[in-house]
């Protein structure tokens, strides 16, 4: 049942990886949307023809009663209690068993039957009590796998939701992904901190902090799981730093602490922030948990050339709440790259010109400047 989820999964992402939106929103609406909301919608109608009444109208009030009540009930309790303590494994394994005793009830015992419905058990069972490497909360799934990398010992990932979220490796002093060496350069080399409160959203595996003593970390991450997963499965140690389990928006509209330098690293995928956490809105609120001169860094994951869409639009969104950003691409040549985004904090600058031939103030702006 869980490979089942993970090939659904998988087979979704193809679809979108592989055809235009607007088509693809078309196959995932009508193949995959559609035929689960019908099956769906005959619930009631079987149970009202089960249902025992005098008049059709009555079987139809009971069953749609009883159905709503079904749904409510079992959403609750699956989301709220099922999956926060035990996973989304076990929600799985718990939806096929309640169906599987439906079937049971409502169908005449036979030996075919009843051999169908015991394979179904094992089966189901089997799956999801198989591979338990796999750590599910009611926000995401975790794993550390190893992998390789040039240069590094063995390294190992910190996968959520099924793409590398973290990496670190067995050196001394140890390595990380590229993009969390190229931030922690730029704070503690191009800009010293030393001493400074640093608030990081997004936990990821608490590599920005780890093992570095010069500065307060506070990691903000929607998942109140996390911590203990990363520490205990990815740095085999005590993450450094204070963990606020919050959704970040609402961390950073609701702080009354400034911070020297904030890092914003959210993902819910491979190349996903939520929606939310892409307005102006939310990178005014950055600005304002920030001290003055305060630095804000944003890892993005976009097309090496910048040129989509997605890419221009992002980061015209995060300059208008800054003013003009450093933006690096790592991978240059690849369709898809860590793009670091640092601004800075401080007053917002006049609008800008563009310099032409006629009234060039080129000479003019360079010695303001100095």
């Amino acid at each position: 049942m869980k490979r089942a989820i993970d090939s659904a999964a998988s087979t979704v992402a193809a679809i979108f990886a592989g055809t235009q939106p607007a088509f693809a929103y078309l196959v995932f609406i009508g193949g995959i949307l559609c035929p689960l909301a019908w099956l769906l919608g005959q619930t009631v109608p079987i149970l009202t023809n089960l249902m025992l009444a005098q008049r059709s109208g009555e079987a139809a009030g009971r069953a749609l009663y009883w159905s709503t009540l079904g749904s409510f009930l079992g959403s609750v309790t699956l989301s709220l209690i099922v999956m926060q303590w035990l996973g989304v494994w076990a929600a799985v394994l718990l939806g096929t068993l309640m169906l599987i005793a439906g079937a049971v009830l409502t169908q005449r015992p036979s030996p075919s039957k009843g051999l169908m419905l015991t394979i179904v058990i094992v089966l189901a069972t089997g799956l999801n009590l198989r591979d338990r490497s796999r750590i599910d909360t009611a926000y995401a799934d975790y794993e550390v796998q190893p992998v390789l990398r040039d240069g590094m010992i063995d390294p190992r990932a910190f996968v959520v939701n099924n793409q590398n979220a973290s990496l670190i490796d067995s050196s001394q002093p140890p390595q990380y992904a590229r993009y969390v060496q190229h931030i922690r350069c730029i704070l503690l080399d191009d800009l010293a901190l030393a001493d400074h409160d640093i608030l990081v959203l997004g936990a990821g595996g608490f590599s920005i902090s780890h093992r570095e003593p010069l500065n307060r970390y506070t990691f903000v991450d929607v998942d109140p799981a996390i911590r203990g997963i990363a520490e205990r499965e990815l740095l085999r140690e005590a993450a450094a730093g204070e963990f606020v389990a919050t959704d970040a928006r609402r961390f950073v509209a609701d702080t009354t602490k400034r911070y020297d330098a904030l890092v914003v690293d959210v993902y819910s995928a491979r190349t996903s922030i939520p929606g939310h956490l892409v307005t102006r809105e939310f990178w005014n609120d950055t600005r304002h948990a920030l001290k003055p001169g305060g630095v804000m860094l944003a890892n993005l994951i976009l097309d090496g050339q910048l040129a989509s869409p997605y890419a221009r639009n992002l980061l015209a969104t995060i300059e208008s709440a800054y003013g003009r950003c450093a933006v690096e691409v790592l991978y240059k040549s690849a369709a898809l790259s860590n793009v670091i985004v640092t601004c800075f904090a401080g007053e917002q600058a006049e609008p800008t010109r563009i310099y032409v031939d006629e009234r060039n103030r080129a000479d003019i702006d360079s010695a303001r400047s100095r």
